[in-house]
């Protein structure tokens, strides 16, 4: 750990004989208390039979514990006045909580209770199934949700993380008992745990609460590493008459999360559509009225990386908005950004990391996101200062890197009406 880390945050960090690591951070102004397991893996990990798995072991632990029902774990911090929350993502799983630091202990409790006990009965893995099976058709009915996943499952063909997070129906149905522990097992080891927290607390508090409940946790064989994607520039048209809007989403390869310029992407990508005075919001939205919605986002990955573009519009506006964003495109590529319009990205990113760290929940998450990643911590004033540096070369060189038309993936979905483009509609556009 960093000298200057340490100096700007109040970070300490522990670990466990069997692999276990915990982190946390000191916030003495504030009476709350967030606290994280993650576990370092998430659905990229899975084989194509377990698509889903990690979702479905997520909804598993609420269902109870050798120690609680399920009615018990929701009622255990709801008395509290604090909240119990779990997610999970490309690359890890989250299972968190956000209490008054005098609750800590009985709240850490039902964390490790979740996690390092569950029942995984018979019954209750064919009623979750159930809800599985809804909360994938509430997200296909989602346009937004549908198109991000026939994009992602084209731009990273063949490769886990091309695959929905909830699974498909067909692969849910399949999961049993057996499945699950034996994944839980071997997935949920202590070399793959991470304990974050952060608020009033004391760090040696959470580490003998963590030794209490985790030292007893054989260490398992390293996992193996994960083959990296490929990018895939496809060009998909999905009919789906039911929509009232055609919706867009266009893709290309960015830098993986670890990358040295990293900054010039998360500067360039304001620039873009990250925010309201961005140019694809201020010239497809507010100048040509195309689209209500119009933004660009980075999804990066411990080693690959996408910036996405995303828009919803018409079928008679489909075509302009899709060559307006390469117009964009192109300038950022072939004229140097302003230097005004430089410093207001800057500025808008500062502010977004400075306010994004204001609570306890963001400073667990944070901490938990620089470990699993960097395994090292940043201040804020290193992260201010790798914004602050970006210059306007390096902005276009990235530009210049990342907006080939020969590698921009696109997606269109809605009412087409025989709506289709080619690869050479799209670089005549550049």
């Amino acid at each position: 750990m960093s000298d200057l880390a340490l100096q700007n945050r109040a970070v300490e960090s522990t670990k466990l004989a069997n692999g276990v690591r915990v982190i946390t951070e000191v916030m003495p102004h504030v009476r709350s208390v967030s606290m994280g397991i993650w576990i370092g893996t998430g659905s990229r990990r899975e084989t194509p039979d377990e698509n889903g798995i990690s979702h479905f072991i997520e909804h598993m632990v609420f269902k109870g514990t050798s120690n609680r029902s399920a009615e018990e774990i929701a009622r255990s911090v709801d008395s509290l006045g604090g909240g119990l929350d779990a997610f999970t993502s490309k690359e890890l799983v989250s299972y968190n909580t956000k209490v008054l630091d005098e609750h800590v202990p009985i709240a850490f409790d039902v964390l490790a209770d979740l996690v390092l006990n569950p029942l995984f009965r018979d019954e209750d893995i064919e009623k979750e199934k159930g809800v599985i099976f809804e909360e994938i058709k509430m997200e296909v009915d989602n346009p937004e949700y549908l198109i991000h996943e026939i994009f992602s499952s084209n731009f990273w063909k063949d490769h886990p993380l091309g695959k929905p997070i909830l699974g498909t129906k067909e692969t849910v149905k399949k999961f049993e008992r057996d499945t699950l522990r034996e994944y839980w097992a071997r997935i949920y080891s202590p070399g793959n745990i991470l304990i974050t927290a952060a608020g009033n607390l004391r760090h040696d508090q959470i580490v003998q609460l963590t030794e209490e409940r985790f030292s007893k946790l054989s260490p398992v064989a390293p996992m193996p590493a994960q083959e990296s994607p490929k990018a895939h520039a496809r060009m998909v048209f999905r009919n789906k008459a039911s929509l009232e809007q055609v919706h867009v989403y266009m893709g290309m390869p960015a830098y993986p999360l670890r990358h040295e310029a990293r900054f010039v992407s998360y500067v360039l990508n304001n620039v873009l559509g990250g925010a309201m005075s961005s140019r694809l919001f201020q010239n497809i939205r507010e100048k040509q009225g195309l689209a209500y919605s119009v933004y660009s986002e980075l999804n990066m990955y411990h080693d690959a990386g996408c910036l996405a573009i995303c828009a919803g519009t018409s079928r008679e506006s489909a075509e302009r908005v899709v060559y307006s964003v390469m117009d964009e495109l192109r300038q950022l590529r072939e004229t140097p950004v302003e230097a005004e319009e430089l410093r207001r990205a800057k500025d808008h990113l500062k502010g977004s990391f400075m306010l994004g760290l204001e609570s306890t929940s963001s400073r667990m998450g944070n901490l938990a996101r620089q470990e699993l990643y960097f395994g090292r911590f940043f201040s804020l004033d290193e992260m201010l200062d790798s914004i602050e540096v970006v210059t306007v070369d390096q902005v276009q060189a990235v530009a210049r890197e990342f907006f080939n038309p020969d590698r921009i993936a696109l997606t269109m979905l809605g009412r087409l009406e025989g709506l289709k483009m080619t690869r050479e509609d799209l670089i005549r556009h550049q």
